[in-house]
């Protein structure tokens, strides 16, 4: 079953990117809570951050599931990529995601890379960055693999990252992978800029999908942009994807619109 899931971004830095609630782990969960969410996706700092009796006695205590940690703040705040030339801070990016994917392992959910994968740096061969990101997610992967949990790899637009853009091209490069444990991230707003058949581009990865982010044309909440939602929920059915819908969108014009928004568009979409 389709289950919701809303962003909770514990980073002070990412104030202005798409999370819905910028607020304490507690407040979080109880807004995603009283909103009828079944799950958060939470954006730490780091792992240490992070205090895991704290977070299972929330979730307890307000009827949530954790669906993904994201690992965004490893570049916002630190600058580490998996592809940066320069090995010691690759190591450093390895290390920063690790500690994440244990986190995360824990709740037996998955890690997510998105901003960490890099780009292809100026005046590096691309087959080079490549296989940075081919060593490094052949390790990353099987880590998450031993804690019985997939890892999420998320294919950015081209003004974010140089490295996969689309689905098609993500999923023969995943194919390049020692480990089979990498899974897709498909964020909406990032495959409606680059996809030509946003349904399409869905069925092509079928069970490679592990994870969505519900996010409109404008980085906002599902129904306030140009998104044809109907084709998307269709191929989500017809690949029998049963993960979470999370909603990565801006707080506009405020978290509580822009979470209640998500919601009632899950609703009608996944429980009409």
């Amino acid at each position: 079953m389709i289950r919701s899931a809303v962003t909770v971004c514990l980073v002070p830095e990412a104030r202005k990117g798409p999370f819905v609630f910028h607020t304490s782990l507690a407040e979080g969960c109880a807004r995603a809570a009283a909103l009828g969410f079944d799950a958060i996706e939470l954006f730490p700092t780091h792992a240490d951050d992070l205090d895991g009796l704290e977070l299972r006695d929330l979730l307890r205590t307000h009827k949530l599931h954790l669906a993904a940690v994201g690992t965004g703040a490893g570049w916002l705040r630190r600058k580490l990529a998996l592809t940066d030339p320069d090995p010691h801070v690759r190591m450093c990016a390895r290390d920063f995601a690790g500690a994440i994917i244990d986190f995360a392992g824990g709740f037996g959910v998955p890690a997510i890379i998105g901003s960490m994968q890099g780009r292809v740096a100026d005046g590096v061969d691309r087959e080079q960055s490549l296989e940075w990101l081919r060593q490094e997610l052949g390790q990353l992967g099987p880590r998450a693999h031993a804690l019985d949990v997939p890892l999420l790899y998320e294919p950015l637009n081209r003004y974010e990252t140089n490295l996969f853009n689309t689905i098609a091209d993500s999923l023969d490069f995943l194919g390049t992978l020692t480990t089979r444990n990498v899974k897709l991230l498909v964020d909406l707003f990032h495959a409606n800029i680059e996809e030509r058949d946003l349904a399409a581009a869905i069925r092509l990865a079928g069970p490679a999908v592990g994870h969505v982010h519900f996010a409109d044309s404008n980085r906002q909440a599902i129904g306030l942009g140009h998104t044809d939602v109907a084709p998307v929920v269709q191929a989500l059915r017809d690949i029998a994807y049963d993960g979470y819908v999370s909603a990565e969108v801006l707080p506009l014009p405020d978290p509580d619109t822009a979470a209640r928004q998500t919601i009632e568009s899950f609703r009608r979409w996944f429980r009409g």
